[in-house]
């Protein structure tokens, strides 16, 4: 066919339809591939494409490392710190176990996501669109849209907690910068995929550095065997420990993350063959489990700093009650207060750099799920204004009339 790349050793089938208007070179035969391996085929990714190099070795290897980072950071969102602290505060380590099914869950879930767009060269709203009536795919994009709206909530207030904790600034300025700030970090989008997942790996592991330096600091010795007892033993004391149990699962497994995943493996183009497909769902697995092994160790780090810090027998009176009562936006004095000034400061920079990079994620997954499901593509300021418009109303309302403990609670609703 006309422009089409044939790879050597490429399947090709006796008797293939050849397409109309074709270019055919004299003895080459032209079969029609088994299955859609381009995106701008399939309509499926429009911003620049990573080329995959041919061969074995690091640089092939390399050039898968991207999706998965972008995947983790719902992961590590503000909704997860939240879900950390108060499982930490209020159960120390025993729900250690909790996370790491749900992590592994949220593994196996999103290597079937990745693996159906790298097979099919569609991601998941696409094959909603092709699959249901209209009806019930207008119902599922709806659904989709409130789930990406209800996730991008608690990143706006997060990031607001982050910037009023570090620079002082209300809460409701905080609400309002956090558009303009993420519209920032999109704009890398026309340098190509490669900057962007760049800057977010980086967010990634400023917020692991954080947090791992932080549990070094709180972690005694004596606590290191209930710590991995915690991931292993299944336990749930009562039924606020199941609650917070379910939360932690909620705040992992993401909805939007499957239909994100699906999309993003299709900016890696590669040779398009059986061997090609086989080597990029290989990759594609190693890669999104390096990074989410990283996301299980900042949330460990998280509730191990808070279950240390408020089952300590040496507690300050002053801390005790606000680790009865803890979230994102007291944890930063908290953690100032018994474990040293810094802490609190490495805190509001991971919250920061997880709401940062989290509302980006958000928006690029509206953005599949708006064109896989209606097939209406909009610029991503645009996409992004209108999602954040909606999310800032309710968080601005809030942080207005009822201040820090009114915004943690949204958190936890919209979770």
């Amino acid at each position: 066919l006309r422009g089409a790349d044939v790879s050597r050793g490429a399947d090709v089938s006796r008797g293939a339809d050849v397409s109309r208007g074709a270019d055919v070179s004299a003895g080459a035969v032209m079969a029609r591939p088994a299955v859609v391996t381009s995106p701008e085929d399939a309509e499926g990714y429009s911003a620049p494409r990573v080329i995959v190099p041919e061969g074995k070795g690091w640089r092939q290897c390399w050039s898968y490392v991207g999706p998965g980072f972008l995947v983790a950071i719902a992961y590590i969102d503000p909704a997860n710190f939240e879900s950390d602290l108060k499982a930490g505060a209020a159960y120390k380590y025993t729900l250690l176990w909790a996370l790491l099914l749900a992590s592994l869950a949220g593994l196996f879930i999103q290597s079937l996501s990745a693996n159906l767009g790298i097979v099919t060269g569609k991601h998941l709203a696409q094959h909603c669109r092709l699959e249901y009536p209209w009806a019930l795919n207008f119902v599922l994009w709806l659904i989709a849209e409130l789930n990406i709206i209800a996730s991008d909530i608690p990143q706006v207030v997060g990031t607001a907690f982050a910037l009023n904790l570090l620079f002082h600034i209300p809460l409701w300025a905080g609400v309002l910068i956090t558009g303009c700030s993420t519209l920032l970090l999109l704009a890398l989008e026309r340098f190509g995929a490669r900057p962007l997942e760049a800057l977010m790996a980086l967010l990634v592991l400023l917020i692991a550095g954080c947090f791992v330096a932080e549990m070094v600091k709180a972690l005694q010795p004596s606590d290191v065997g209930e710590l991995f007892k915690g991931m292993v033993v299944p336990q749930l004391k009562d039924l606020g420990a199941l609650a917070v149990a379910i939360s932690i699962l909620g705040a992992t497994v993401m909805p939007h993350n499957l239909f994100l995943h699906s999309a993003l493996v299709l900016s890696r183009k590669h040779a398009g063959t059986t061997r090609a497909i086989r080597t990029a769902t290989h990759y594609s697995l190693l890669e999104l489990a390096l990074a989410l092994f990283i996301s299980v160790i900042i949330n460990v780090a998280i509730i191990a700093v808070a279950g240390t810090v408020c089952n300590s027998a040496s507690l300050p009176p002053g801390a005790a009650e606000a680790c009865a009562n803890i979230s994102i936006s007291n944890a930063y004095v908290l953690l100032k207060d018994v474990l040293g000034g810094w802490a609190g400061t490495l805190f509001g920079v991971a919250l920061l750099a997880s709401g940062q990079s989290s509302t980006v994620t958000g928006t690029y997954a509206g953005q599949y799920v708006m064109q896989g499901f209606l097939e209406l593509r909009i610029s991503t300021w645009l996409r992004n204004f209108i999602t954040r418009l909606v999310a800032i109303v309710p968080a601005l309302l809030v942080a207005l009339l009822f201040g820090a403990k009114g915004a943690s609670l949204l958190i936890i609703l919209c979770s």
